[in-house]
């Protein structure tokens, strides 16, 4: 049976070197999502420009639910500037005020919140009052059964231990990387030793579910009560990283919310993951019509 799951947040588009790619982080996964047979969901909001337009008609071709994206008179639609080195990894320019920083709550959005199976929510789109409030309101009016998830992802200077604490409390799983655990730690004055005991001691904090620390091209740990699980990752050639994070965190929820293992959930994550940062942009197009058959070339 397909969950409902909510992608919240910023949509926006990447700026590369040689082309423009529609991205945000909600929408990379809820691209993914549906990918996996869920229904992905978009919350957001984009700019009515050209831009705009041209977001609502893109992730419509994506098969994306845009029911739930917003439009915004006074405020353009998002952009970053995208650079991206020799080993693939991006850095990320990213421009204000734009639409998603003025997220609005509405009755549409209480609705969804009510109805969604699980909703994947990151600090970025917190950067602004108006959008974190948005936010915190979607996830509490979400119901006890939601899967809530924070996905964690520290961008220049547009977070903060409150804001990050606070979303914490809200989750039910928290998702960082390797180089934002260490950051974590250090804001809410915990200690830092190495990746298992600093997870442990964010469940135990924050009454949390799940902690996923990530790794980039050398996999993963995921961390549930005693129970832990680490992967290698899969090594691919990478075309670029941008949205393989989100990706993997689609993988992990999907799996997460059809009762899948502690093991099986971090190899389908890190499978998805390394299919999208082996492809150009964060939502590429599976080979031959079929998220199997991209998945089963890396396996």
């Amino acid at each position: 049976m397909k969950k409902k799951v909510v992608g919240l947040g910023e949509v926006l588009w990447d700026l590369l070197p040689e082309r423009t790619c529609l991205g945000g982080a909600p929408a990379n996964f809820a691209y993914v999502t549906t990918l996996m047979g869920d229904q992905g969901i978009v919350a957001s909001r984009v700019g009515e420009d050209s831009r705009g337009v041209e977001a609502l008609r893109r992730m419509e071709e994506l098969g994306l639910n845009i029911d739930y994206v917003q439009t915004d008179r006074q405020r353009p639609t998002g952009t970053v500037q995208v650079e991206v080195d020799t080993k693939g990894t991006a850095q990320y320019e990213i421009a204000r005020p734009v639409a998603w920083d003025s997220l609005e709550w509405t009755p549409d959005w209480q609705q969804l919140a009510e109805e969604a199976d699980a909703v994947c929510f990151g600090s970025l789109a917190q950067r602004a009052d108006e959008s974190r409030n948005t936010i915190q309101r979607f996830v509490r009016a979400a119901p006890p059964s939601a899967l809530k998830v924070f996905d964690v992802n520290l961008r220049q200077n547009y977070y903060s231990q409150e804001v990050l604490s606070e979303s914490m409390k809200l989750a039910d799983i928290v998702k960082l990387n390797d180089e934002e655990l260490p950051k974590i730690m250090s804001l809410n004055k915990f200690p830092h030793k190495d990746e298992l005991s600093s997870a442990q001691q964010l469940l135990s904090a924050f009454d949390l579910k799940l902690v996923c620390v990530t790794r980039g091209g050398r996999g993963s740990l995921l961390v549930r009560g005693r129970d832990s699980s680490e992967h290698p990752g899969f090594r691919v050639r990478v075309a670029d990283t941008v949205g393989s994070g989100d990706a993997f965190t689609a993988g992990l929820v999907h799996e997460y919310l059809h009762g899948a293992s502690l093991a099986l959930m971090n190899e389908v994550a890190n499978l998805v993951g390394a299919w999208v940062a082996s492809e150009v942009g964060a939502m590429p197009a599976p080979k031959r019509g079929a998220l199997e058959n991209s998945l089963s070339e890396i396996r």
